[in-house]
């Protein structure tokens, strides 16, 4: 790794994903520019701790964008639909790659999502590909697209964690649906990957997993994990469309297509032994474990 090569600028550094390559990367040797919003938040304090330099910026804030992307190698970048919305985050992802192009910026690195590039009909999904298209056209003397299935860690999130506290782990999908996912950790050793690697990966897209269950055998795996029943229930796909049209589209998508990761040749090719939803299990927030 050539000092040329050692900078690079991580965004959504306090959140799942950025947090993860800062992380790996950091932890490798590597100058990280830790981007984010809030740089009084807890995590930033451990991306401190670990090394990092942390830049507050902003994706809607091209002058914060240019100020972050002074003098960077390379770039993880990463959007959040939740935070911004569908149309905003695909604005940010195009904003991004578009400063990172115009300041010289070697190797692009964009976290999209599983199956992006098929033609799902989510929105969440296609706005994804329409960045990944713009990625492509910049002509970046290097680029890699990660493409993550489902977080081992939306389990633990708002979404899942206050069902799960009452012993039921509540999905719209149906009983018989695979899904496919990845622990946070897995895309930050990729994320690693793509820049340690990054002329074997130039041009690469991949998409990412780590395992695959249907949600009683998830539900089965988080009760012996954690030492109480907890037990799968199918959400009806009209109240969840109450909620979110968008999400609501995704779980009918995962019923009816769902994610095409073939593992074991993504394990084989790469050396990234992934974690298994098990092993991941064992880690599960403490939070829940005292509910038990």
């Amino acid at each position: 790794m050539s000092k040329n090569e050692n900078i690079i600028l991580v965004t959504g550094a306090t959140g799942k994903q950025g947090g993860a390559v800062a992380r790996q990367l950091l932890k490798a040797g590597y100058t990280v520019k830790a981007m984010t919003r809030k740089p009084q938040s807890e995590s930033v304090g451990v991306l401190k701790a670990l090394g990092a330099e942390i830049i507050q910026a902003d994706f809607d804030d091209p002058a914060s964008l240019d100020r972050a992307l002074t003098g960077v190698w390379g770039v993880f970048a990463v959007q959040n639909t939740w935070e911004a919305g569908v149309v905003k985050e695909e604005e940010q992802g195009k904003r991004l790659a578009e400063a990172a192009r115009k300041y010289g910026v070697s190797h692009y690195v964009y976290s999209s999502v599983g199956s992006a590039n098929r033609k799902t009909g989510i929105p969440h999904f296609d706005n994804k590909n329409r960045v990944e298209q713009t990625v492509r056209f910049l002509g970046f003397p290097s680029y890699t697209i990660l493409r993550p299935v489902f977080f081992m860690e939306n389990f633990t999130s708002p979404w899942f964690l206050p069902g799960l506290m009452e012993g039921k782990l509540l999905m719209g999908v149906k009983p018989d649906t695979v899904l496919q996912m990845i622990a946070v950790d897995d895309i930050g050793k990729f994320g690693l990957l793509a820049f340690q690697q990054h002329q074997r990966l130039n041009g690469i897209e991949l998409d990412i997993a780590g395992d695959q269950h249907t949600l009683p055998e998830a539900a089965d795996i988080l009760s012996h994990a954690t030492g109480r029943k907890i037990e799968f229930v199918e959400v009806s796909k009209d109240e969840v469309r109450k909620q979110s049209e968008d999400y609501a589209i995704m779980l009918e998508w995962f019923d009816r297509v769902g994610y095409n990761v073939n593992i074991p040749v993504l394990t084989k090719e790469y050396g990234i032994r992934p974690t298994a939803f098990r092993d991941w299990a064992k880690q599960i927030d403490v939070t829940l474990k005292k509910a038990a």
